[in-house]
């Protein structure tokens, strides 16, 4: 139970609910207990009231008289019953509109809490821990949670509640019949919670097998067509039909002990009926009782069967709950520490200056930089060439605080990036990732993402033209009211970057970085864009990062990596001039864009 206690705030703050539910729950409660007694009272008026009757004259008045009477007492005892059951149903009614919408409201507060929490963790966080996985405890272990919130809540209450009073005014009527008829409920409450720990593991099982079976049949439409090319789809087909039959397998065994479920309640309730029935017949040769503590003993019996076989079931939620929740503290408990040290917000100029920066991946342990040092003035442009792996992106992510250096420094208009606060220092750099991402939305949202929700959609469409996207999204339909499918699947490679391009310059960054944003783009579209890019940067501090020279020419300098490390410096005339990394990389691209032109 100890990963639950943190839902115990929650419960504090919904306090009124679950108070109220208690009670709801106390007053459904008498509304059991007393329509037992009454038909307890009913039988054994009925048993007296005929024997009198028999006593009288056949067709006489005093006859006809207590008949009438008999029969009026008898319907005021129904219409009693029938309204104590009204009462209850609507106390019942009242219950779940209390305990079960108070697991609603928790469950709505958790998930918004791990969502938040999600989004505050750094980008490490991320790495480390795959997406299924994060989604799956936003979701499957949430929805755990509340069945004991609410249901598990709900009946625990009630068992606590009617069984006292229940067997307290059962133990008053008649002690040995109370003690007989209630000895197979335990014997029917450890059997229900070994059926439901069977049911949850073999649902378990179920449900593993049957994300497994999703996750094939997405990848196998996702890459269809990598498929088809190979002519692999007999193949994958006896793969589906290799996971479905262990599906089905899964399921015939859940669905065979799931069978046992409702004949082993009846079976225990009926043994506790006949018990009841015997030795209260008994009781009444003797004269001990009378006729209607049967019927209100074999009441009270069932009133209890449920709560008894909810207490397995009850159980068993709590024991998944608590492992869900203990899953759920795991990542509540992950700490961000890419935090401001002074939370600065100031309007910043550009200037950047890196110092000996030195990175380590903390997932992998892989040196990305070593004592990298640079320095750009504000306004002043950029380019960072290196093959694959040689570190590039890695200084994007320090320069956006998505991690911190292990080593150095980097300081921006001579303040320690530190000290930023992390919203302000990232509103004010426009940043296209390499590997892009567009939401499943409209183009005008896309490009105005970083705006917030006051879209000038005259500045969407400058930056879709600066972005030389412009023209392909006024041909669409329904233009930059055009929805973009998962992922931004409408769009070809090159107009998904273009449009990444156009939502960074879209809110007027005073940093521009582009990492590695033209390599699906070909020449003449790069230049195009180049072009554009050329007249967004001056006046703004730009930084350039990508595998292809051809994107340096307009940066003031130009820094080479090479496996960490910086090998050269100095604009493309003078790195042309040395003949080192630089001038080799672009003699090979040249030479290769040659080739395929």
């Amino acid at each position: 139970m100890k990963p639950l206690w943190r839902l115990n705030k929650y419960l504090y703050k919904y306090k009124l609910y679950l108070f109220l539910g208690i009670v709801f729950t106390f007053i459904s409660n008498i509304f059991v207990i007393i329509p037992a007694q009454l038909v307890r009272i009913a039988i054994d008026y009925v048993v007296e009231s005929f024997s009198y009757y028999q006593v009288f004259e056949e067709g006489g008045l005093v006859k006809e008289l207590s008949r009438s009477f008999f029969l009026k007492y008898i319907l005021i005892f129904g219409l009693l019953i029938l309204g104590m059951a009204l009462m209850r149903g609507l106390f019942l009614f009242l219950i779940r509109q209390t305990i079960i919408a108070m697991s609603r409201l928790i469950e709505y507060d958790i998930k918004n809490e791990i969502f938040r929490h999600y989004q505050s963790l750094p980008l490490s966080f991320f790495r480390q821990n795959s997406t299924g996985d994060l989604m799956a405890r936003i979701t499957e272990d949430v929805s755990k949670v509340r069945m004991y919130l609410g249901p598990a809540l709900m009946y625990g209450i009630n068992l606590v509640i009617l069984f006292p009073m229940v067997i307290g005014y059962m133990l008053t009527v008649n002690v040995p019949l109370t003690l007989y008829s209630l000895l197979p409920l335990p014997v029917l409450s450890l059997s229900i919670y070994v059926v439901n720990n069977m049911i949850n593991e073999r649902s378990e099982k179920i449900q593993r097998s049957l994300s497994g079976l999703s996750t094939f049949v997405q990848e196998a439409f996702s890459g269809i067509r990598v498929i088809k090319s190979f002519v692999r789809e007999e193949d994958s087909a006896r793969k589906f039909e290799n996971a479905s039959e262990d599906y089905k397998e899964k399921s015939i065994s859940l669905t065979r002990v799931q069978s046992l479920f409702f004949p082993l309640i009846l079976a225990l309730i009926g043994l506790s009926t006949i018990i009841t029935v015997y030795v209260g017949g008994i009781q009444v040769i003797e004269g001990a009782i009378g006729y209607g503590v049967i019927a209100e003993f074999i009441l009270y019996v069932n009133m209890l069967t449920w709560p008894v076989t909810s207490l397995g079931w009850v159980t068993s939620i709590v024991q998944r709950a608590a492992a869900s929740q203990a899953r759920i503290n795991e990542f509540m408990d992950q700490k961000n520490d890419i935090l401001s040290s002074e939370n600065l917000c100031l309007d910043i100029k550009g200037d950047i200056e890196v110092e000996n920066l030195s990175f380590v991946y903390p997932d992998s342990g892989i040196k990305a930089l070593d004592k990298v040092s640079f320095k750009i003035s504000a306004g002043q442009s950029l380019a960072i060439i290196g093959t694959t792996g040689s570190g590039k992106s890695t200084v994007a992510n320090l320069l956006m605080r998505m991690y911190d250096a292990t080593e150095g420094k980097l300081l921006i208009d001579g303040h320690d990036i530190r000290a930023f606060d992390i919203a302000n220092l990232r509103e004010q750099i426009g940043y296209v990732p390499q590997d892009v991402f567009l939401f499943s939305d409209t183009i005008t949202n896309n490009i105005g993402f970083g705006l917030g929700k006051e879209l000038d959609r005259e500045s969407i469409e400058q930056a879709a033209k600066d972005a030389d996207v412009y023209q392909n999204i006024i041909e669409f339909p329904n233009g930059f009211d055009t929805r973009l499918g998962e992922r931004g699947i409408t769009l070809s490679g090159g107009q998904k970057q273009r449009v990444s391009i156009a939502r960074a310059v879209a809110k007027s960054p005073r940093i521009l970085l582009l990492d590695d944003c033209l390599s699906a783009v070909d020449t003449k579209t790069e230049n195009a864009i180049l072009n554009a890019l050329e007249k967004i940067m001056k006046g703004r501090t730009s930084i350039i990062i990508s595998h292809r020279v051809s994107s340096a020419k307009l940066a003031d300098q130009i820094i080479v990596l090479d496996d960490g490390r910086v090998v050269e410096k100095g604009n493309h005339e003078e790195l042309m001039q040395a003949k080192g990394t630089y001038a080799e990389l672009y003699e090979k691209q040249t030479q290769q864009a040659g080739e395929v032109e």
